[in-house]
C-alpha cells in the first residue's frame, strides 16, 4: 500500500488536532506543508505531483488524516492543482477569505481546519463545483487491488 504524505508523523483518529499548538503542528508537517496547511498558503501550480495522480483511491488531510475526496470526483480542471467536483460529507468546510483583495471560498478540513485551497462554482457536472485543492494538504491511498 502506498501512501503520499507530507506529515513527519501520523495523527491517531483520537487525536484532537484542534488542541494542538503552532509547535505541535510545526513538529508534525514539513515546512511546506505547515505553510499551506497552518498558514494558509498556496504551492506554485503544477508542482504537485498528485496533479498526475490516476489511480483509484482516497484522498486525506494531510495534516490529521480525515478522508476528504474519493478518486472519483477528482478530474483535470486545467488549473495546475488537484480539483475535485464533491467532498466527502461533513469532510470540508468552508470560509469566506478576502484576501488580495478578493473575495473567495475557502475550504478546510473540517477535523482539524487545516487549509485545503478554495472552491469556485466553475466545475463539471453534476456538482459544477471546484474543490481547488494544494497537493501539499492531501495524501493519497489507493485501493487495494
Amino acid at each position: 500500500m502506498t501512501l503520499v504524505a507530507h506529515s513527519r508523523k501520523t495523527m491517531r483518529m483520537s487525536d484532537d488536532p484542534k488542541t494542538l499548538s503552532d509547535a505541535d503542528w510545526r513538529a508534525r508537517l514539513d515546512a511546506d506543508a505547515y505553510r499551506v496547511l497552518r498558514k494558509h498558503g498556496t504551492e506554485r501550480a503544477g508542482t504537485s505531483e498528485l496533479n498526475h495522480e490516476k489511480r483509484a483511491g482516497l484522498y486525506a488531510c494531510a495534516g490529521c488524516g480525515q478522508p476528504l475526496f474519493e478518486s472519483a470526483t477528482k478530474y483535470e480542471s486545467g488549473s495546475g492543482w488537484p480539483s475535485f467536483w464533491a467532498a466527502l460529507d461533513g469532510a470540508v468546510e468552508t470560509h469566506v477569505d478576502r484576501s488580495f483583495m478578493m473575495t473567495r471560498t475557502e475550504i478546510r478540513c473540517a477535523r482539524c481546519d487545516g487549509h485545503l485551497g478554495h472552491l469556485f462554482p466553475d466545475g463539471p457536472q453534476p456538482t459544477g463545483l471546484r474543490f481547488c485543492t494544494n497537493g501539499l494538504a492531501l495524501s493519497f491511498e489507493p485501493d487495494e487491488d
